[in-house]
């Protein structure tokens, strides 16, 4: 999520963004090691589907959640468990959803509920589906950053519509080893690499902006003050 040790992600960039460079120089080399290849694919499913589907509906409020498209990991890829009517499309990230210079990568821990609104669900989702897709393959950092980078150039992925964001709300999310379950926010996504135009990063700004050249996207994130269940999150840090 900032030089995208997120997305988290996606996502953990954002606590990554906080650390000093040394620091975070230091902590990329150390997990460097922790996670050199992938890991059996056994380690990144959820054994209960049940359990799958409840966790990605906890990215979101209830109000949006429960009508939701749910899909569950299997070996081979993503597929829909639950047919929803509101065009959102909830799911639980793994280690791929971050770019592929994050030393996290392979970390089969991570677990990042997640749920795209509509025009997200559309156009930003296919991104991370196809990585999923060659990562449960054994391809490469670099033959899955090759695959990214060939449908972008030949726009073989609808374009990012206008208005796409999601949700990343859940309790239970493991973002990373650093930040964990971090904090309740929001992510929206611009293409480009178009931080100033929305303010963020500046003092006293509630907007965090990490820039993925990898997906072409700058990703807009905001705290909230709740977790999706309703319950307050951790006070703000400055």
């Amino acid at each position: 999520m900032r030089k995208i040790d997120f997305k988290f992600l996606v996502l953990a960039v954002l606590v990554q963004l906080c650390l000093p460079g040394a620091t975070r120089q230091a902590l990329a080399q150390t997990e460097k090691a922790a996670y050199p290849a992938m890991a059996p694919v056994d380690a990144y499913l959820i054994a209960d589907q049940s359990s799958e589907i409840a966790l990605a509906r906890s990215a979101a409020p209830a109000s949006i959640s429960k009508d939701a498209d749910v899909m569950v990991l299997g070996k081979s890829g993503f597929t829909t468990a639950v047919k929803g009517t509101n065009g959102f499309l909830c799911l639980v990230e793994r280690s791929w959803g971050a770019a592929t210079y994050e030393p996290e990568f392979w970390n089969p821990r991570v677990r990042a509920p997640i749920c795209f609104n509509p025009a997200a669900a559309a156009t930003f989702a296919p991104i991370f589906l196809m990585k999923t897709k060659l990562a449960l393959e054994g391809r490469s950092k670099t033959e899955i950053l090759a695959a990214t980078t060939s449908v972008l150039d030949k726009r073989e992925l609808p374009a990012l519509a206008p208005g796409a964001m999601c949700y990343m709300m859940s309790k239970q999310q493991y973002l990373n080893d650093r930040g964990m379950s971090w904090h309740p926010h929001l992510m929206f996504f611009v293409s480009g690499d178009v931080a100033n135009s929305w303010g963020a990063d500046k003092p006293d700004s509630p907007i965090i902006a990490a820039n993925d050249p990898e997906e072409r996207v700058t990703i807009f994130m905001v705290w909230v003050a709740n977790w999706s269940d309703g319950s307050p999150a951790p006070p703000m840090e400055h």
